[in-house]
């Protein structure tokens, strides 16, 4: 074996992992399984991700189930993830397994390696399974992480960007509001409208948008955490799910909360299908703008040249 290996064990045997590696042989074995697409899963899921075991560990020492150094060094290591410093050791396929179980365990072993690294000197030796992925399956956690990171995604760039790009439309709207102009249908020419009511007729559209995004953030807010394997919250607390959720929220300033029904939580995505409806939504907006202005702004001589 080379020296820029080390030999790694788990349930299935041994697996050579690059030396400077923070993840073990579950995460080696889904690199060498998922070959496919080359491109990793996206920051903002391993912030996600990151933000979860956070919230799992501060649950977990709370209710006096794992020690408290180990929570501590489980939450420096996830908030070090969170900040993007450990990305390079997420390289892990996006198509991997169906329900996600390589990342999950990715982040599991990277905490935990991470964590011990850190901290050496801790009571117990950090365990991916026990300690940083206790009181969760894949199933939940996963999906958790998923709606996490579309409605941070939402509430950080996307809304801010409707917010800004429909202050500007408004504003033009008002500069322009004299601006005699052609009106047209199906670009043929119809009756005069001002410059203005143009705009403000763009400058509504996106501030729909803003609306349509808020609806869509809202169809996330339930989180599967809580429901394990099934949806029957085998194996943690009753209560994990819903302070895990709580925890979240907390972090995020985005009202998650815990899944009304598990069982649906864990089966559906039918959450993600509604927001991306909403978001499919604003991306027409979006293009029907821009082709708007990409007309009334054509030529210099030949086209339309009104803005």
């Amino acid at each position: 074996m080379s020296d820029s290996y080390r030999l790694e064990k788990d349930s299935m045997g041994e697996v050579q992992v690059p030396q400077d590696a923070l993840y073990g042989a579950q995460t080696q074995r889904a690199v060498n399984n998922f070959p496919i697409s080359g491109a990793p899963i996206s920051r903002s899921l391993i912030r996600a991700l990151g933000q979860v075991k956070f919230a799992a560990a501060k649950v977990n020492v709370g209710m006096g189930h794992i020690p408290e150094d180990v929570a501590s060094a489980i939450q420096a290591t996830a908030q070090e993830i969170i900040a993007g410093k450990l990305d390079r050791h997420f390289p892990i396929d996006i198509y991997q397994t169906g329900s996600g179980t390589s990342s999950n365990m990715n982040t599991n072993e990277v905490v935990a390696h991470r964590a011990m690294e850190r901290q050496p000197e801790l009571s117990v030796q950090v365990h991916p399974n026990d300690h940083v992925n206790m009181g969760q399956s894949t199933n939940d956690t996963f999906p958790t992480a998923i709606h996490v990171a579309v409605g941070m995604t939402i509430a950080e760039e996307l809304i801010p960007a409707l917010q800004k790009f429909a202050a500007t439309l408004r504003s033009k709207s008002e500069q322009w509001d004299q601006l005699i102009k052609i009106g047209r249908t199906h670009l043929m020419d119809a009756t005069p409208l001002r410059l203005g009511q143009e705009f403000g007729g763009f400058a509504r559209q996106i501030e729909l948008s803003i609306e349509r995004a808020q609806a869509a953030q809202t169809a996330i807010l339930e989180l599967p955490v809580g429901g394990t394997a099934v949806g029957s919250g085998i194996n943690t607390h009753p209560e994990f799910g819903s302070r895990v959720s709580a925890c979240l929220a907390e972090q995020t300033k985005i009202a998650f909360i815990e899944a009304v029904d598990h069982f649906e939580a864990n089966a559906q995505r039918d959450g993600l299908v509604q927001c991306h409806g909403g978001l499919k939504t604003i991306a027409s907006t979006l293009f029907n703008v821009a082709n708007n202005i990409r007309w009334l702004g054509s030529g210099p001589r030949c086209g339309f040249g009104e803005i």
